[in-house]
């Protein structure tokens, strides 16, 4: 099978290494997906996690987008209650002029953040993003009513237009409205405990051709963790284990390494947590991460596979989209 692969970067930081310097590598990754054929580059956006460092993507697409030629590059997703509307259209009308063609604008409804951090940003509650969705829409395409109180605001640079929009979802909610709206759609099968298959259904069966997207276009994005051998696959997993179990308890230090989670102490519990959540994640050798893949690509119908991959070791990291590219050449 081959299938178009393209990176989600969440800029994880290991510990013991400056979050700094995994600012700089998310630019060695993007170049990496360039050289392999992978079509897309895409950040995701969180706050106050010193595990992740992917606070603002719009500044290191500024940068990966110079040092890239061909990779599309874009948002996985920017959080909307943490902007203002107008905002968002700036910087990616920007970004659009500055790498014409080769932006995307992936939107999320979630904070991406812990309550904290939530409230630093200033987030708005959830319920608000269709409202601010819309508003950012009609900002950029001059569509406000002569009532509105921001009627005839420029949005600039106004001689480009929005990157293509994709609408990001982990639950399904937000599917038929993407496909009604004419975008595209992602799903989060790396964290999400739901099926991808029916959303993905139900974003082609409300599809609506656009300019964009004459054709629906749904994503999935797996988390994978792919070694020469099953063995060793799963010996670099033990750090996503530790990682998402520390997560769903509201902490989030660095990576631990692999022999640091496997020396971790599980009880009983978190081991049940940690074999549920293993589930959401595609681990092991060539042709055990191929046959789940293929199986989870032909079960969604997805037409494009976005992985992300959350390893202590850069290179190991590095190696699983090396062999993935093999793997789905």
């Amino acid at each position: 099978m081959t299938v178009s692969l393209s990176i989600l970067d969440l800029v994880p930081v290991p510990e013991g290494t400056p979050a700094s310097a995994a600012v700089r590598a998310s630019v060695d990754l993007a170049r990496l997906g360039e050289s392999l054929g992978f079509a897309r580059y895409w950040i995701s956006e969180h706050h106050g996690m010193p595990v992740i460092a992917s606070s603002a993507p719009e500044l290191l697409l500024t940068r990966i987008g110079a040092l890239t030629e061909r990779i599309r590059i874009g948002s996985g997703g920017i959080m909307l209650p943490n902007h203002v509307p107008m905002r968002v259209a700036e910087n990616f009308r920007t970004l659009e002029a500055l790498y014409p063609g080769r932006v995307d604008l992936g939107i999320g409804r979630a904070p991406g953040s812990n309550v904290k951090a939530s409230r630093a940003l200033r987030s708005a509650p959830g319920e608000k993003f269709g409202e601010m969705f819309n508003e950012m829409l009609s900002l950029a395409r001059g569509e406000l009513p002569r009532t509105h109180p921001f009627s005839g605001v420029a949005v600039m640079p106004d001689d480009v237009d929005l990157p293509p929009i994709w609408i990001l979802g982990s639950s399904g909610a937000s599917a038929t409205a993407a496909g009604r709206a004419g975008m595209g759609y992602g799903f989060a099968s790396h964290f999400s405990p739901m099926p991808a298959a029916p959303p993905m259904q139900a974003y082609r069966e409300a599809f609506e051709p656009s300019a964009a997207f004459p054709r629906p276009h749904a994503i999935l994005c797996a988390s994978v963790v792919c070694a020469e051998t099953d063995e060793e696959a799963e010996r670099l997993a033990a750090t996503v284990d530790l990682m998402s179990l520390r997560i769903s308890r509201g902490e989030f230090p660095p990576l631990p390494s692999p022999q640091a989670a496997l020396d971790y102490p599980y009880d009983e519990h978190e081991r049940i947590l940690v074999a549920e959540n293993r589930e959401r994640h595609i681990v092991g050798g060539p042709d055990k991460v191929k046959a789940r893949l293929e199986r989870m690509l032909a079960e969604t119908g997805a037409d494009e596979l976005m992985v992300v991959c959350n390893l202590y070791e850069p290179e190991a990291r590095f190696d699983t989209y090396r062999r993935l590219a093999r793997l789905f050449a």
